[in-house]
Order: C-alpha cells, then structure tokens, then sequence
C-alpha cells in the first residue's frame, strides 16, 4: 500500500498565494505519511487575462514558485506531480507543464500537454488554448513512489490514443490533473476518468480545480482517484481541500490477472475505406 494526497483547489491569479496553498499541503501531505502529492492543472496560477498573468510567468529554470516548490519537497521528503502551470519557452508561447518533483527537489520528469482546449460551448464560453501555448510532443512516464506514473493534463483525456500508449508502457498510474469547466465536467467527466482507467488498467489520478475564480471562470472540482477496476475511491466534491487514499499494489496485479486487455490488445490495421 502506499499512500497519496489529493489536493483539490481554486487558484487564483496571484501565483505567490497559490504557492503558498501547494506548499502548505506538502506539509500536510507529509504529516499524513503520504509519499506524493498530486495537484491540479494550472496550480500555480489560473489566469486568462494574458497580459496580467505574462507578469509571473517565467522560464522553468528561472521561476522563482517552482524553485520555492523544489525546496519544499526536499524539505518535507514528499514528491509532487505539479498537474500543470504555464512556463516560457519562446518569446510568443508559453507551454501548459506537468512536472514531477522527486523528495530530494529535483525535476525528475517533464510533460508538455498535447491537446490544445479550442472550444466553443453552447454555455457560451469559448475558449483557444492554442493562441497562447505551444502543444507538447511526448509521451512522459516516470518511476516514482506509487509505481510507474504517466503524466497527462486536462483536454488530453479525450484522445484515448494517449492513455492506450501509457498503457502500452505499462503504467501503474495515470495523472489526469484538470481544470475542468463546469458544463462538460458535469457531462463527461466521471465517465470519462474512469474509462481511462479501465482501459489502462491502473489507476487514474485526477486532481482538478474547483468553485468560481478570480478571473472569471467557474470549474467543476471532483477530484477523483480510481482503481485499475474503474472503482471510484474519492471524489472530492466541489470544495478545495486536500485528501489521502491509499493505493494497493495487489490490486493492480488482481485486475490484470482477470482481464488480460493489455496483453490482449491487437494491432488496429488502418481502414482504406473512405
């Protein structure tokens, strides 16, 4: 068994507050015995206004919130999946980085989101993802203390053809941080989570954002955590808070045993029809 932590929040747009919120439940993480935390999609600041966000944002080596979260892990021995915050890599796009933190406070692990949010909701809101960040090109996994994790954020969770390709790679688990909106949280976003971890047969990680924002956005919230079986087992409801749950290595290896999909699994042939 190893215990995680679930850090469900509403970040604003100051990036020195929401540091404080991350760095506060790595102390808390540590005080639960958990050996990770996992945090949202766009932890450090959640900003649509670009020109008042482009203020903080910086280059990976040079932002002083991911130096401030280094220190922390290596000062509370806990590890951290950072589920996203935006960081410079030219001077007209900035990338949406997911980052693994190990309890020493080096960056171990790196993951660039695919999958650009270019939406137009019948609630009224649209959204273009793809004006500011430049979409990644790898697939990421690291070996960490829950096992073999893959990294992915948000948006990607509708491509299926990702997570078949963590499960290819044989993780034990998936991150699927997020900050959904409202209207297609409340459609698809149980299903979906637990699709990804049907299929993969692992367990899914989804720390998301929640409640009404300071730049106007409203997100779902639900955090969830979900066995290889696709069994939920939390859902953080639509309040920030933080919560732990323990992961059984037994039950990766029980779900496995009985539905053998990965092994299974048969190359698709592309179709020539048209």
């Amino acid at each position: 068994m190893t215990r995680i932590a679930v850090l469900q929040m509403c970040s604003g747009v100051d990036p020195d507050d929401n540091t404080d919120v991350i760095v506060d439940a790595l102390q808390r993480a540590a005080s639960g015995s958990a050996a990770m935390l996992f945090t949202p999609e766009m932890s450090i600041a959640l900003d649509s206004n670009r020109k008042r966000a482009s203020g903080s944002i910086k280059t990976e080596d040079n932002s002083p919130y991911i130096e401030r979260l280094r220190r922390a892990c290596s000062e509370t021995g806990v590890w951290l999946s950072l589920g996203s915050c935006a960081v410079l890599v030219d001077e007209q796009r900035w990338a949406n980085r997911a980052l693994v933190i190990d309890a020493s406070g080096r960056i171990c692990a790196r993951y660039d989101k695919m999958h650009m949010f270019d939406v137009d909701l019948a609630s009224g809101e649209s959204w273009r993802e793809s004006k500011t960040y430049r979409p990644g090109q790898d697939v990421v996994t690291i070996d960490t203390p829950v096992g073999h994790l893959g990294l992915s954020i948000c948006y990607d969770i509708r491509f299926p053809a990702l997570y078949q390709e963590l499960g290819r790679l044989s993780c034990d688990v998936i991150a699927i941080p997020a900050a959904f909106t409202v209207p297609t949280g409340q459609a698809h976003w149980h299903i979906l989570q637990r699709a990804r971890a049907i299929e993969s047969s692992c367990y899914v990680v989804a720390a998301a954002q929640a409640g009404s924002h300071a730049d106007g956005r409203r997100t779902y919230g639900h955090s969830l955590v979900i066995d290889p079986w696709g069994e939920v087992l939390l859902d953080m409801g639509d309040k920030p808070d933080i919560a732990f749950v323990d992961l059984d290595n037994a039950r990766l290896a029980e779900v496995r045993a009985q539905l053998p999909s990965l092994a299974n699994r048969r190359h698709i042939p592309q179709s020539s029809a048209q």
